[in-house]
């Protein structure tokens, strides 16, 4: 295998290779960054223009995008407040309010490091273990999928800080709305009140900017806020190393989270961004921090989401089985040129594979260079009066949210979200939990309901691993609120008994 590698790496270190995996690079960040073009839909969007190139540059451009769109969701994510892609939402939680202090130069140094790393990682796990962690991914029963998802729920309790009880609600609320539209099982339709477009649900898309990047310009609106958050180069520089060296264990934790999430087709990065933010909190010496400008914070989300990209990859290469939604994309890619994904790719074509695998570690590198370089220009993005951010945010989420199927009713929609955010926003209900809710509530109702069918409800308890990862996730969500409780009986001041008449 490490021939192997050597020579797909000798073949990438040409300048045709090398300059596509920079165009792919660049692209992806760009892609990335605009709220309502996710890494899928980028791909997609890219497909077209490698008719004409060969089937491994084609990959390598289209991977490079992936890679780089997977990234490129943090950058207005930390600088505005609008996530570009679903699992940039949880880089956002600290990464604006570091922003927010004057320390933009921070929050994407510790991203695009985190970024990069986690990348890398997920990287050699894809070389390394394709064949059997695909295989035991492949063999999971939908009653795993379930309680994996009912697990990245159970996150909610470490994500609330103070406001357990308000964000439990906000979650309630998620799962709510992701209940309107098709059913996935009967494919009769609920909630939709005869709207022909809500057939297919709230789109995440236009949830997410309304909910993140409107709410945050109507609240702003209504403090009357019109200057920006300034940074400083002296006060704020970019992170050097030993800034990094304090989060390798954060990074190294996430890194190995996102990868296995990215593995189980179906499951996203947005789910290991959420795990990982919430193991970091609870492994953190300062957990307090975390919601209001922790750098673990940002490290854990991006760490696990890059590190999803080299999981994802695992069974598409290994199994022909798509392990998230641009990895179907790439399917459909590799069969225009004529490739069938699976194990006898590895026979027939094991060059091309390999190239792959040495154009995605190249990436990692340009990623980074990347980033590093464009940082000090997207920290500008800072000194924009906030009069015309406002409207250039509130442009960029009226056309991401019509781009997502070209409809006016998706548009309508990231306003009721602007302003269902905005609202909870004023009453203090965190606006996490609701697009936590919205993500995993298909999910699992889905694979409850298909493990129910199957093998009866006992299978919840019959199976072992299900059954732990339940008590996981249960104890995942109770042990933070004893803790609270407890520190709330220790510091409440004992009442003085009353004398006798």
């Amino acid at each position: 295998m490490i021939e192997a590698l050597s020579a797909g790496l000798g073949s990438v270190f040409a300048l045709l290779p090398l300059l596509t995996i920079v165009i792919g690079i660049v692209l992806g960040i760009l892609i990335g960054a605009m709220p309502g073009l996710s890494p899928s839909m980028g791909v997609a969007l890219m497909v077209p223009f490698t008719y004409a190139m060969s089937p491994t540059l084609a990959l390598i451009l289209l991977v490079g995008i992936y890679i780089g769109s997977s990234y490129g969701g943090s950058i207005t994510g930390i600088m505005v407040n609008a996530p570009g892609t679903p699992s940039a939402v949880v880089t956002a939680i600290d990464g604006y309010a570091l922003t927010r202090q004057g320390k933009p130069s921070l929050a994407l140094g510790t991203s695009i490091v985190a970024s990069s790393f986690g990348g890398m990682f997920g990287t050699l796990i894809l070389i390394g273990f394709s064949v059997p962690l695909a295989a035991a991914a492949v063999r999971f029963h939908p009653s795993e999928y379930f309680a994996f998802a009912l697990f990245g729920m159970a996150t909610i309790a470490t994500l609330a800080g103070e406001n357990w009880g308000k964000a439990f609600i906000g979650m309630l609320l998620g799962l709510l709305l992701a209940t309107v539209g098709t059913d996935p099982i009967s494919g009769s339709e609920r909630f939709t009140f005869d709207v022909l477009e809500l057939s297919d649900g709230f789109l995440l898309i236009p949830a997410l900017i309304g909910m993140f990047a409107l709410s945050e310009v109507f609240a702003g609106i209504e403090k009357g806020e019109t200057t920006a958050a300034r940074s400083d180069n002296a006060r704020d520089p970019w992170p050097r190393f030993a800034h990094y060296w304090k989060l390798k264990w954060v990074m190294l934790r996430s890194s190995v989270i996102g990868t296995l999430v990215g593995v189980f087709p179906g499951a996203g990065a947005t789910i290991g961004s959420f795990i990982s933010y919430g193991l970091a909190k609870r492994f953190s010496r300062k957990p307090e921090e975390f919601g209001k400008g922790s750098p673990e914070g940002v490290t854990a989300s991006e760490a696990a989401d890059s590190g999803s990209v080299g999981g994802a990859m695992v069974p598409l290469l290994a199994l022909g089985i798509p392990g998230s939604a641009t990895t179907a994309v790439l399917i459909g890619a590799m069969m225009i040129h004529d490739l069938t994904p699976g194990p006898q790719l590895f026979i027939r074509s094991p060059d091309m594979i390999y190239a792959i695998f040495g154009a995605m570690l190249v990436a990692q590198f340009v990623l980074l260079f990347v980033g590093m370089a464009g940082g000090r220009l997207w920290v500008k993005v800072a000194l924009i009066p906030k009069e015309l951010l406002y409207v250039l945010i509130t442009m960029m989420a009226m056309i991401g949210s019509f781009a997502v199927r070209n409809a006016m009713f998706d548009v309508f929609c990231c306003l009721a979200f602007g302003l269902l955010g905005w609202i909870m926003r004023r009453y203090g209900y965190p606006l996490a939990p609701v697009i936590l809710g919205l993500v995993l509530g298909t999910i699992a109702e889905t694979n409850f309901r298909r493990a129910i069918m199957m093998d009866g409800p006992e299978v919840f308890f019959t199976r072992p691993i299900t059954a732990a990862l339940i008590v996981l996730a249960l104890l995942s969500f109770l042990l933070p609120l004893i803790g609270r409780l407890r520190l709330r009986q220790q510091t409440t001041p004992a009442q003085p008994e009353s004398r006798a008449a």
